[in-house]
C-alpha cells in the first residue's frame, strides 16, 4: 500500500523539549514512508539535540535562522513549499505563540505563514499541561483548524507520572498520514464511538468483566477526529487516556453505557459500537464483601444484558451502525449472521485465537463485511491502521447513503 506521505513535503518542528530525541524516530518513520522532511529546530531545541543528528537522518540541512543571507526568504519559500508541518515536541511556548500570532524566530513565522494543515503534539511538564491558560491557548489554536495529538499520561522526565509526555512517533506519524490524506472529510458529521469492556459488579470488590484493553476504539476515534468527525467516545474502565478533541464520557456497566448510546443516539450521524460489552450480569448484586465462609461453592445467577446495537439497529433512523464481533471459531459466518440480524450496514470481525490479534495487543487482523456482502481481508497491521481502513468503509458507506 502506498503511503499518502509518499513525495510529500512535510515540515518538522522541533522545540525545547526532553523528548526531541523521539524527534529523530519521527523523521525515520517519515522517511520510509517517502516523505521529504525539512527539519526546522528552535533555538532551545538545540540545547537536547545537536542539530547534525537530524540533518543526518533527513538528508537536508536543519533550518535553525529566521535571517541569513539567502536568495529567497527563508520562512515564506518553507511555508508555501509544505504540504504539513508538523510541531513534534511542541513546548507551551511555541503554543502560546501561535495561538497569540507571535512570529519572533523561524519556527513561528514558518507556522503562520503556511496555508498547509498544522498537526501538533504536545510535551511538556504536567502541571504546565494542565495550566488553564495553555489550555485556553490550545482551544484557540483548535477552533482555527489546527490538530492535535496527545499528550499521554506516562512517566515525565521529572520522574513523576502525569499527562504530558508525548504521543510515541508512531502514533504522530500514522496521525499526520491521515490528515494529509483525507482532512476534513466527515467535516460536519457527528460519530458515537464506543470503547473499552464493561464491568458487572458481583460486590464491592468483584466483578465480571473481559480483556478488552479499549485500543481499537480509541484508535476508532482518534483516526475520526483527524478526518474532521466531531467525536462522542463512550468508554468503559481503561487505562488510556482519551483524545482531547473528544466528548468523552466514562461508563462502568453495561447498563451505563446503553444509557449514555441511548441519550447521544439522536445527534449523531453513525455509531461504532467497539466496546466488548459484557453479555451477562449478576441476577443480584451484594452489598458488602461475600466471605469465604458462604462454602466450598458459591452459585452465581447471571441475567443477560441489553443488546445495545441489536438495539439501535431496530431504530436505525437513517444512521450508520458499525459492529465488532471478536470470535474464536466460524469467524466469518458468525459476523455475517450478526451484521444481518442487528441490522448493520457495516461489521469488523476477528479471530483472537490469531497471534498479533484480539485484546490487549496494538496490532490486529480482521475482515471487514458489508451489509451487501463485501468482504475485505486485513492482513496484522497496527489497530490505527485497522481504524484508518474501517473509515474508509464508512465514507463508501456515506458516498451509497447520500446519492
Amino acid at each position: 500500500m502506498v503511503s499518502a506521505l509518499k513525495d510529500k513535503n512535510i515540515l518538522l518542528g522541533i522545540t525545547g523539549s526532553i523528548a526531541a530525541y523521539k524527534a529523530a524516530e519521527i523523521i525515520r518513520l517519515l522517511r520510509k514512508r517517502g516523505a521529504q522532511v525539512y527539519p526546522i529546530m528552535t533555538r532551545a531545541a538545540t540545547y537536547f539535540v545537536h542539530p547534525i543528528t537530524f540533518q543526518t537522518l533527513a538528508s537536508r540541512r536543519v533550518v535553525l535562522e529566521l535571517f541569513r543571507q539567502e536568495d529567497k526568504i527563508k520562512h515564506i519559500s518553507l511555508a508555501e513549499l509544505a504540504d504539513a508541518l508538523l510541531i513534534a515536541p511542541a513546548s507551551a511556548n511555541i503554543i502560546a505563540k501561535l495561538a497569540n500570532g507571535i512570529a519572533d524566530d523561524i519556527l513561528s513565522t514558518v507556522a503562520l505563514a503556511t496555508k498547509a494543515p498544522v498537526l501538533i503534539a504536545p510535551a511538556m511538564n504536567h502541571q504546565m499541561y494542565v495550566n488553564p491558560i495553555l489550555q485556553q491557548n490550545i482551544d484557540k489554536l483548535k477552533r482555527v483548524g489546527v490538530k492535535f495529538i496527545g499528550p499521554e499520561k506516562g512517566q515525565l522526565a521529572s520522574g513523576k507520572v502525569g499527562i504530558g509526555r508525548m504521543s510515541e512517533p508512531s502514533r504522530i506519524v500514522e496521525c499526520l498520514e491521515s490528515l494529509i490524506q483525507c482532512r476534513d472529510e466527515f467535516k460536519g458529521k457527528c460519530f458515537l464511538v464506543t470503547a473499552g469492556p464493561t464491568r458487572e459488579r458481583i460486590d464491592e470488590v468483584r466483578f465480571i468483566s473481559n480483556y478488552s484493553s479499549g485500543k481499537m476504539g480509541y484508535a476508532l476515534a482518534e483516526e475520526g477526529i483527524c478526518r474532521g468527525a466531531r467525536i462522542i467516545l463512550v468508554s468503559g474502565p481503561t487505562s488510556l487516556v482519551p483524545p482531547a478533541e473528544a466528548e468523552f464520557y466514562r461508563v462502568e456497566s453495561a447498563e451505563e453505557m446503553r444509557k449514555k448510546v441511548m441519550e447521544e443516539f439522536a445527534r449523531v450521524d453513525g455509531v461504532l459500537m467497539a466496546a466488548a460489552v459484557s453479555d451477562f450480569r449478576p441476577e443480584r448484586k451484594r452489598e458488602g464483601k461475600i466471605k469465604k465462609s458462604v462454602g466450598e461453592r458459591f452459585t452465581l445467577e447471571l441475567r443477560q444484558n441489553p443488546d445495545i446495537l441489536s438495539e439501535l439497529g431496530k431504530r436505525k433512523e437513517g444512521k450508520i451502525l458499525v459492529g465488532f464481533c471478536a470470535e474464536t471459531e466460524n469467524l466469518e459466518e458468525e459476523a455475517k449472521r450478526k451484521l444481518r440480524e442487528k441490522n448493520l450496514d457495516l461489521i469488523v470481525a476477528n479471530d483472537i485465537t490469531l497471534e498479533g490479534a484480539g485484546f490487549g495487543v496494538d496490532t490486529n487482523i480482521v475482515v471487514l463485511i458489508d451489509r451487501y456482502g463485501n468482504l475485505t481481508h486485513l492482513s496484522k497491521r497496527s489497530k490505527r491502521e485497522v481504524a484508518r481502513a474501517v473509515w474508509d468503509k464508512i465514507k463508501e458507506i456515506t458516498k451509497n447513503l447520500y446519492r
